[in-house]
This record gives C-alpha cells, sequence and structure tokens, in this order.
C-alpha cells in the first residue's frame, strides 16, 4: 500500500512541477506550487517524518505560498483572465480525486497498527531533539534563510515602484 501511495503522490509532485512551469498565468503557477508541497508532504509521512510533513504544509503550504501570492498580487503581474475550467481537468480531476479518495480510506481502514516511529542512527529521534537540533545547532542558516527572502521581497517592491 505504501508504494501506492508512494507512486500516486509522487506522480501528483511530478505534474504539479509540470504545471507550475508551464503556466502563463502566476498566480495558477502559485497553486500548482501549493500542490507539489503537499504532496512532498504526504511523501514525508510515508517515510515516517510526521513533524517534517506538518513543517512542510504549514511553514511552506501556508505561511510561505501566501507570502508568494502576496508578492505577486503587489507587483500587479498582469491581467488575470477570467476561464470557466478546462473540460480535461474535469474529466480526468474528479475521477483521480475520487480514486485517491479511495485508496487512501482503504490505507486507514486496513491500518492496525500506528503509522511508526522515526529512528536516526538507533535513536528515537522527539521532536524536542529536532528542535534542539534546529535552533541551537542550525540557528545561523535559518536565519540567514529568513533574512534572504526578506530582501527578495524588499527587492521585488523597489523594482516594482520604479515603473510606476
Amino acid at each position: 500500500m505504501h508504494l501506492a501511495l508512494f507512486i500516486i503522490f509522487g506522480l501528483l509532485c511530478l505534474g504539479g512541477a509540470l504545471n507550475l512551469l508551464l503556466q502563463r498565468h502566476p498566480i495558477n503557477s502559485a497553486l500548482s506550487l501549493i500542490v507539489v508541497m503537499s504532496s512532498l508532504a504526504v511523501l514525508y509521512l510515508l517515510l515516517g517524518a510526521e513533524f517534517l510533513a506538518l513543517a512542510q504544509i504549514i511553514v511552506y503550504s501556508g505561511a510561505i505560498m501566501v507570502l508568494f501570492v502576496f508578492v505577486i498580487m503587489l507587483l500587479n503581474a498582469g491581467e488575470e483572465e477570467q476561464t470557466h475550467g478546462s473540460r480535461a481537468a474535469y474529466l480526468a480531476g474528479i475521477p483521480g480525486v475520487l480514486a485517491l479518495f479511495a485508496v487512501l480510506a482503504a490505507t486507514f481502514l486496513t491500518l492496525r497498527t500506528s503509522l511508526g516511529e522515526v529512528r536516526l542512527g538507533g535513536f528515537l529521534a522527539t521532536t524536542a531533539d529536532l528542535g534542539r537540533v534546529l535552533f541551537h545547532n542550525l540557528l545561523l542558516p535559518f536565519e540567514v534563510t529568513s533574512i534572504l527572502i526578506l530582501v527578495a521581497i524588499l527587492g521585488a517592491v523597489v523594482l516594482a515602484g520604479k515603473e510606476r
């Protein structure tokens, strides 16, 4: 069952990444990136890394994507065309969602044990251990990344302001 879920969400991740690259509108690309990040979270969950899966959903699919959409709207990247969706998306999407729901329901209904525990080098890794490593040993890269994202947003705002 894990292999089937891995293949489904791996293909969903690849499809979302291709859709991200092929879209003409930045908002649609941002929505495709949310699909990619959510699929990666499920893949983390299949690996037994529940904390990373939830962090992927909360941080990347939530906060970072809201930030991206805000910057896209702030830059006014062009007029959006009002579309009613494609017929192919409805024909493939609805059965795809139903099949995905059926696989997930079968997985959870037949699951008799817990989802597992994460072992790193023979040690059981807890959330406190992971937080200690992330905010003690890796604090500098964590903060540098947040500063780089802030500088990139400020640069985008300055460049958008010069055109007006």
